[in-house]
């Protein structure tokens, strides 16, 4: 069995989806959940970006022991030094180093000749091979470049100290015939290959992101790039857990594995969900909510008689527990402490009372407490930007009816701690609780997304929104949950409101350190 390893850039070309637009504690945790999966390599952001994404990197580097942790960077040489600087102090410090080979990006984005092209790159390998043990080469735009080319400048890649070359379906145009052909001719046709470790990176504008990834694992690629529940740019990246899954089920195919611990993706999914706040479709395959729902008579009647007529995966494989009752309003804090290291969280003494207290503020209302329950408690508290300036919800309440204008009266306290109250009315009991909160926060706002999803099953289960907006013409996103829809709404809209703050400290803190 040969094993694939798994290139996770869930960080980088996931968050790069629209919409999306991480903190560092969230950009942590997700990191930390990531080497928990078993990922042999996490590409952390795009440190030359900016200073908040440089801050993110070199702190999953200097936090992350047990998967290599990479950066992006274009072929030049003060992006490869702003990758050094944040990723010096990684275990296994590797770059992500790429340029464009096919003609229409030379062509119109370059603006180079194939042998400039050939020069750069030559020359940025060399040069991030002083202080990088581990060099990515990516051929961006791969699978619409000229294959004669390709070979042409790997081969001299590889003599300049290139560790890995990926060949990438940038716009997600192959096919898993052409894509798996590409990779054969370019281990047929350059005579260094066997130095490199190739590996492969689609996405999904066609729906192959996945079958592309699987034809080129069949035709020599040893690493596969992607990101959890698929996301990225445009339709996205291939699902990494999809493919891991594939290899796992179809090893009488596939003769290769991985080192992901599969009974961690559904934590891992529905981690990223939350803090992408990019809701996973019912359908999807394998962390799908449906993916083991059969609604099906006939489909039923097998599964109860043996699990394996319509079952191919099992739900304990990735994680999902059929039964994950854990906790009531009787738990002690030592029970609950050991339950929260089973789940794989590590908080401080602190932060460990405050998860508690909330915990059991939840068991007066909600009878039976979950893992569902207990991880939103956990993510929130443990990403929660307690050590800024804020705007904190004090109170609200709304008035609604069939026949009456939606009123929502709100108290919050400013981040410079005077409480401020009033009341304004909207279509709607959300656009009455929002147009309040907008009116005592006075920053500039246009709500671009709502969304609103149910942790678990019943009448007493959590609510958890999520919220897209721009606040004084910033990108942002924020989530609430509570047992009540509408504090959780206005919860996830003062969120995203801190989100800002957080950011301005963040960059202020950064300034005063230079």
């Amino acid at each position: 069995m040969t094993q694939i390893k798994i290139f996770d850039t869930t960080l980088r070309d996931g968050e790069q989806s629209p919409g999306v637009n991480l903190n560092q504690l969230e950009k942590l945790e997700i990191a930390k959940q990531l080497e928990r999966l078993g990922v042999d390599i996490m590409e952390a952001g795009f440190p030359a970006s900016s200073k908040g994404d440089f801050e993110a990197v070199k702190k999953i580097a200097q936090t992350i022991k047990h998967s290599s942790v990479t950066g992006l960077a274009r072929a030049t040489k003060s992006d490869i030094d702003y990758a050094w600087e944040a990723l010096k102090e990684a275990e296994e410090p590797r770059l992500h180093l790429f340029i464009a080979t096919s003609p229409i990006h030379m062509t119109y984005k370059l603006k180079k000749s194939p042998e400039q092209v050939i020069d750069i790159a030559v020359d940025m390998v060399t040069y991030a091979k002083k202080n990088f043990p581990q060099v990515e080469w990516s051929a961006e735009d791969a699978s619409r470049s000229d294959l004669d080319f390709l070979a042409k400048i790997i081969e001299k890649v590889i003599d300049a100290g290139a560790t890995v070359i990926n060949l990438p379906d940038t716009v997600g145009y192959t096919t898993p015939k052409e894509y798996g052909q590409m990779f054969r001719y370019i281990r047929e046709n350059v005579p260094n290959i066997d130095k490199v470790s190739l590996s492969a990176h689609c996405h999904d504008d066609l729906g192959m992101a996945v079958a592309n990834s699987l034809a080129a694992i069949e035709n020599g690629a040893t690493q596969i790039e992607g990101t959890i529940n698929g996301i990225g740019e445009r339709a996205g990246n291939a699902a990494l857990e999809e493919i891991a899954v594939a290899l796992n089920i179809r090893n009488d195919f596939y003769p290769y594995y991985t080192n992901l611990v599969l009974k961690e993706i559904k934590r891992t999914s529905d981690l990223i969900s939350k803090f992408t706040g990019m809701a996973v479709p019912g359908n999807k395959a394998v962390v799908g909510r449906n993916a083991f729902a059969h609604e099906s008579g006939i489909h039923q009647d097998g599964v109860l008689k043996h699990a394996s007529t319509y079952e191919i995966i099992t739900p304990a494989m990735v994680g999902i527990q059929s039964n994950n009752l854990v906790l009531g309003k009787h738990s002690g804090r030592h029970a609950f402490k050991d339950k929260i290291e089973q789940l794989g969280f590590q908080l401080t003494e602190e932060k460990l009372m405050e998860a508690f207290k909330a915990f059991k503020l939840l068991t007066d209302t909600k009878k039976e407490v979950t893992d569902d329950d207990l991880f939103v408690i956990l993510t929130d508290i443990q990403t929660d930007i307690s050590d800024i300036k804020k705007y904190q919800l004090k109170a609200f309440q709304v008035q609604y009816g069939s026949h009456n204008l939606p009123t929502a009266t709100v108290a919050l306290t400013t981040p410079d701690g005077e409480r401020v109250e009033t009341a304004c009315t909207g279509q709607g009991s959300v656009e009455a609780l929002y147009n309040t909160i907008e009116t005592l926060v006075k920053e500039n706002i246009h709500l671009t997304s709502f969304n609103l999803s149910s942790i678990g099953q019943g009448r007493d289960a959590l609510a958890e929104v999520h919220v897209s907006m721009t606040v004084n013409e910033t990108p942002v996103h924020g989530r609430g949950s509570s047992q009540d829809v509408l504090e959780a709404a206005a919860q996830a809209f003062i969120n995203a409101v801190n989100r800002v703050f957080f950011t301005k400290t963040a960059e202020e803190k950064q300034k005063a350190k230079i």
